[in-house]
């Protein structure tokens, strides 16, 4: 039986010994406790005990032989039996086990630092945390006043304690609506606010700028309860005993009426065209689109991707999905956004499709695997080529540069009425992973999880001998290499004799290096966007920067250099790149940080972040240019909070310039945003984007 057992989890005794510091041990408490219980009673005879116990259907018996144990006090318990000791020994296994598991699961997927050998206090630990609870090394736990509840999986319930005593709340968020049952201690109640109301940082639209806004039981300036019901502006229910309390948004807004028109556009969906270069479901597409239209949405934002356009051999295009829907966009009289997508489809944030690149780059990257960036350890990343061959001739005669624009020709010559229309607003021009001008430092498939450093990207051949040119030329053969001390993909700054606080990072080898490495970066742009400009005269080209926040309030700002970006506290490293866009009339596509702030509602403390902070830089970098500026939010969002936000960023409050974002693109087009209320909702933000009025206004 304990072979079978052993096969079924996947464990070894020598485990055992190791592994006890994980008690969960209900059953081996209950049996403790019940023993205790009959401490008084007269000793038990030992006896034949028979005892069914069952292993792949057959049934077996054991004689027991019950031991009496001496209690102080005068008592005589029995232990347990060694057939039952060994029972429980098989269930401890049993349950390390999935608890090995489900630790695995979440430093895998849910970015926990969980430590190896971590135990299921640590789990608990990890989620009151990501709950927005302090947890003491003690194991106290209480919820945080700076952070309030977070929710969990998007809740909005609001839980009450009994008789609806709550703290008046000068400014919820939403309107929440939550059940309430006889709380008898704080520490009941406190548990049940780990479903509670989610508090975010502070802004213009956040209640803890107007008080906290956590719910729990009110006490007057006496300290004698507060009836709710006079605190409160909703209404109380009554169901199963329990109370429902509807809380009414009174959220303070901004008037947006009168302000600059930016037009707003929706991201279709990644796999809107197959690997086929189909159409999906066209009939299900134009009722959306028509419903899009009906909000007076402005046009739609599509990624052309090179590895279904271009897939099977090089310079055969196929444009026929794209054709279709372009006659849809044009028939429904939309704008109409695309993005030149020269990376793989699959494995980031929001990813729902895999689409790689074309099956010819693939099979020559099999043979070469250098055209992709590498890592120091030898890891290579798939999702884009590596700028290392921008000149180089590897593609089957061609360098990645020419096969760039050839595609971009063969774009512009396949729609060219629609260019001639108007049809076509913006191209958006793909310089890297995700379609963003950066190195794929944080590659989720090597195993890099926020806030890590991430790592340098310049290990293959292509670009190591880029390096030694700049080194030779420097008149330092030995600087031909990467930093040795830079850390793993996982690492914090100060682990680092690199990154770390008076580090390598500002020494004479780490300043060439950094240099060279980011100039690498905006080569690659400036001649991607050279070409893009010209393929694509007359239409406005953009270029998309993502905000890298984590380790920003370090003096390294570790998570940027590795990424591309010469960023640290005394150098400005988005003016070069800013100077770049401009010599090409390029826009900015720039993720703004702060609604990924919104979305996550991260740790910033632990990460030292600071997304206001790099917006703020990014976006006055591109102002001092006179670079126009569009922006899109990183996560789905359909409340109201997050639509203000945008909002906030898209028109800046008492700016004495006027700025403002050239066009924001709303991710994504699905089924959620269709449903009733969320329409209802982005149809209220896109007239607000517009500079219309609206009724419900909260002031």
């Amino acid at each position: 039986m304990a072979t079978d057992m052993q096969r079924l989890v996947g464990t070894s005794e020598d485990d055992d010994e190791e592994d006890m510091e994980m008690d969960v041990k209900e059953e081996d408490d209950d049996e403790e406790d019940d023993m205790e219980k009959h401490i008084a009673t007269p000793p038990l005879v030992g006896v034949d005990g028979l005892i069914g116990s069952s292993s792949n259907n057959n049934r077996f018996h054991h004689p027991q032989i019950h031991e009496q144990v001496s209690i102080p006090g005068g008592g005589v318990r029995r232990s347990r039996p060694l057939e039952e000791k060994e029972r429980t020994k098989l269930r401890e296994r049993h349950r390390r086990a999935i608890t090995a598991r489900i630790l695995a699961g979440l430093r895998r997927h849910g970015n926990y630092n969980l430590r190896v050998r971590a135990d299921i206090n640590d789990v608990i630990a990890a989620l009151a945390r990501e709950a927005g609870w302090v947890v003491l090394p003690d194991g106290t736990t209480f919820p945080s006043r700076s952070q309030g509840s977070k929710p969990i999986s998007g809740t909005s319930a609001a839980v009450t304690p009994p008789s609806s005593q709550m703290v008046p709340q000068q400014a919820p968020l939403t309107s929440l609506r939550g059940i309430s049952s006889g709380y008898r201690s704080p520490v009941d109640y406190n548990a049940s606010r780990m479903k509670g109301v989610y508090v975010p940082n502070s802004s213009p639209y956040d209640s803890s700028s107007r008080g906290q806004s956590q719910i729990s039981p009110a006490l007057g300036d006496g300290g004698e309860p507060l009836d709710t019901q006079t605190l409160i502006g909703g209404s109380v229910e009554s169901v199963d005993a329990k109370q429902i309390v509807d809380v009414p948004s009174k959220l303070p807004e901004r008037d947006f009426a009168g302000t600059p028109y930016i037009p707003v556009y929706v991201m279709l969906p990644l796999g809107v065209i197959n690997v086929k270069s189909e159409l999906v479901d066209p009939d299900g597409l134009l009722k959306q689109l028509r419903i899009l239209k009906s909000l007076n949405v402005d046009g739609v934002t599509v990624d052309c991707w090179w590895g279904v356009v271009e897939a099977h051999a090089p310079q055969e295009y196929n444009w026929n999905g794209y054709r279709r829907l372009f006659q849809m966009v044009h028939e429904l009289q939309f704008k109409l956004q695309v993005v030149m997508s020269f990376h793989e489809c699959g494995g980031n944030v929001g990813d729902d499709v895999c689409i790689p690149l074309p099956h010819w780059v693939a099979e020559i990257g099999r043979s070469n695997p250098d055209i992709f960036f590498t890592d120091r350890e030898g890891r290579r990343n798939p999702e884009c080529l590596s700028w290392g061959i921008d000149k180089e001739r590897v593609l089957r005669g061609r360098t990645a540069i020419e096969v760039y624009f050839d595609y971009m020709r063969s774009f512009r010559a396949e729609f060219n009425e629609y260019f001639e229309d108007g049809l076509i607003s913006m191209i958006g021009v793909g310089l890297g992973p995700c379609g963003e001008l950066r190195y794929p430092s944080n590659p989720v498939k090597n195993g890099w999880r926020y806030p890590g450093i991430g790592e340098f990207q310049c290990y293959d051949q292509y670009l190591l001998k880029n390096l030694r040119k700049a080194a030779e030329a420097r008149g330092q053969d030995f600087w031909a290499r990467g930093p040795e001390n830079a850390g793993s993909y996982n690492a914090q700054p100060q682990e680092t004799g690199f990154f770390c606080d008076g580090g390598d990072y500002d020494g004479y080898f780490g300043r060439f290096f950094l240099k060279w490495y980011s100039q690498v970066l905006i080569d690659h742009g400036d001649r991607v966007l050279a070409l893009a400009k010209l393929a694509f005269d007359g239409t406005c080209i953009a270029a998309k920067l993502s905000g890298l926040y984590w380790w920003y309030r370090t003096a390294s700002h570790a998570a940027e250099l590795t990424a591309g970006f010469y960023n640290p506290s005394n150098r400005d490293g988005y003016a070069a790149i800013a100077a770049m866009l401009k010599k090409h009339g390029a826009a900015l596509n720039f993720t703004y940080a702060q609604l990924h702030v919104l979305d996550q509602q991260e740790n910033f403390s632990s990460a030292l972040a600071d997304p206001d902070g790099l917006a703020w830089q990014v976006l006055n970098a591109a102002w001092d240019y006179g670079i126009p500026i569009t922006s899109e939010n990183f996560l789905p969002c359909h409340n109201r909070v997050a639509y203000n936000k945008m909002l906030d960023g898209a028109k800046l409050l008492n700016d004495p310039d006027g700025r403002h974002f050239l066009s924001f693109t709303y991710l994504r087009l699905n089924s959620i945003l269709m449903e009733r209320q969320n329409l209802l909702e982005f149809e209220r933000f896109v007239k607000r984007m517009h500079g219309e009025a609206v009724r419900d206004l909260q002031q």
